[in-house]
């Protein structure tokens, strides 16, 4: 094998290694060439070649400043920068016509199929502008009545519901004042059903005009408004109800609670009947054995619905012992009083201003005097013009300025208690006055011996100063004369009515019975 440029080789593969030889494969030898490095110097022109070549054209003009490169590479920069001035276009651009703006109907249709946001106008549902192909659709034909329902909301007005169903505002303000004639429209529970028919109108643009109306006023009562003549008329509908009150009576087995309501008991009444019965027994002294009787008040109307009330008459039969309640109501007040006459209520002061605890009963250092005394009663501490109420029940005694007190009420009660009301702003209540428990007196102030808005109150026994956290009270009323008489009546009227379970006890009691003979017998 020879070496050389123009040696031959029969070969299958070439390439290069890392250090610049070829490597020549083949069937037979494998020899590395060196590649010579590609020179014109036999050339006509191979020194100017030569020179351009090994120029540098980017030459750095910071460096070697004055030299023979740095004037080259100056020279370099000019010619550039020349060449590029030489080359900046000289014409004119051309100069087209501005488009016309749309017309009013390619404007909208524009914008109608383009995509914006709501904010900038964009919209849904056009497809194109209108055009002479358009023909307008045949009206459809107007409804001759139209039938609705609606129902009362939770303070909600009754105009205001005929107005959403579709009633013009002035037939259903006639509708209004025709129906508060029969009942106050206050009376109109929520959740009162309605049904109306609404007739033909003139015009599409037109509230349709009521027909008829017809919904349930009271439990007793219907009323039906119509159009007759073009007039509207309202009709009163009565309905047959019967008042008897409901009679349950059972044992009370292990619990008092479950054997009534397990009997048929309402769950609210069996609290009233446990409340009023355990006035006069402890809960705890109640026997399985004992039985109960609870009376409810009961409407069933003609129609079928039911309407269960509150508890009227509770009752513990009690070996020979009988505890009868019977609720009455006196001054405007139900109370429950035994078959006697006597009725006990018992309960606590309620506190007279929303506000919180500053000074409590008891020897303390006075504020303004500066020394200590006798603190006869509590500082609620409250922003000026809250409102002041009574404790309880009472008969205002004094209301005006008093002293150190600055505007100043008191009220009487019973057993010999009464309380005050210090320091208000204003006062409501007036001497002679028969007030009730949480009824306005007054309002927070800041007079007489006072260094800031609040309420001094203050309970009394036989004009004694006492702590008002201590105070309980307990009053005791007995019937008598005509109240009397008008009790022991209604009391004889209830326990008159029928058992309602009664029936069904007496046969399980029948039952139980045969079962026991056959027993013996067999």
């Amino acid at each position: 094998m020879s070496k050389g440029a123009g040696a031959l080789f029969q070969s299958s593969s070439q390439g290069f290694d890392g250090q610049g030889y070829a490597a020549v494969g083949g069937a037979r030898a494998l020899t590395l060439v060196k590649p010579s490095r590609f020179s014109l110097v036999d050339s006509p022109f191979g020194g100017a070649v030569d020179r351009i070549v090994g120029a540098d054209l980017v030459v750095d003009l910071g460096a070697r400043i004055g030299s023979r490169e740095w004037f080259q590479g100056l020279f370099t920069c000019l010619a550039l920068c020349t060449a590029a001035g030489m080359m900046a276009p000289t014409f004119k651009p051309v100069r087209f016509a501005a488009e016309a703006p749309l017309a009013p109907t390619q404007y909208e249709q524009a914008r109608a199929l383009a995509i914006a946001p709501l904010g900038l106008g964009g919209d849904t549902g056009h497809r194109m502008a209108g055009t002479s192909a358009v023909e307008p659709l045949t009206d459809t034909p107007e409804r001759p009545r139209v039938e609705l329902a609606a129902t009362i909301g939770q303070g909600d007005g009754f105009a205001r519901v005929l107005e959403r169903a579709g009633v013009s505002r002035a037939e259903a303000g006639k509708v209004a004042s025709l129906v508060s004639d029969a009942v106050p429209l206050n009376d109109l529970s929520a959740g009162t059903h309605m049904d109306m028919v609404l007739g033909r109108r003139a015009v599409k643009t037109d509230p349709r005009p009521l027909e008829s109306l017809d919904f349930r006023a009271r439990f007793d009562l219907k009323l039906a408004v119509q159009r007759v003549d073009g007039q509207l008329r309202l009709k009163r509908i009565p309905i047959a109800v019967d008042n008897t009150p409901l009679r349950i009576q059972g044992r009370v087995g292990s619990s008092l609670y479950q054997s009534a309501r397990a009997a048929g008991v309402p769950g609210s009444a069996i609290e009233s009947f446990i409340k009023a019965v355990s006035q006069k027994l402890a809960m705890r002294s109640i026997g399985s054995d004992a039985r109960f009787d609870a009376i409810v008040e009961h409407a069933r109307a003609e129609t079928g619905e039911v309407k269960v009330g509150s508890l009227l008459f509770a009752g513990i039969t009690q070996g020979g012992k009988k505890t009868q309640m019977l609720k009455w109501t006196t001054g405007g007040r139900d109370q429950w009083y035994e078959a006697s006459g006597v009725g006990e209520t018992r309960g606590v002061m309620r506190q007279p201003v929303l506000g919180r605890l500053t000074s409590s009963f008891g020897l303390r250092r006075h504020p303004i005097l500066g020394f200590s005394r006798m603190h006869q009663g509590m500082d609620f501490g409250a922003p000026m013009g809250a409102p002041i109420v009574a404790a309880t029940d009472g008969v205002v005694s004094f209301a005006g300025r008093h002293g150190g007190h600055g505007n100043y009420v008191r009220l009487s009660h019973s057993g010999g208690i009464s309380t005050g009301y210090a320091h208000m702003s204003r006062i409501i209540a007036r001497p002679g006055e028969r007030v009730r428990q949480g009824q306005l007196i007054g309002y927070v102030g800041s007079t007489g011996m006072s260094t800031g808005p609040h309420l001094h109150y203050e309970v009394f026994r036989n004009g004694k100063a006492i702590n008002p956290s201590s105070m309980k009270f307990t009053t005791v009323q007995q019937l008598a004369g005509r109240d009397l008489a008008n009790f022991r009546a209604k009391l004889n009227k209830l326990l008159s009515v029928r058992i309602a379970n009664g029936g069904g006890e007496k046969k399980v009691k029948k039952s139980a019975e045969v079962k026991a003979e056959k027993a013996k017998k067999g």
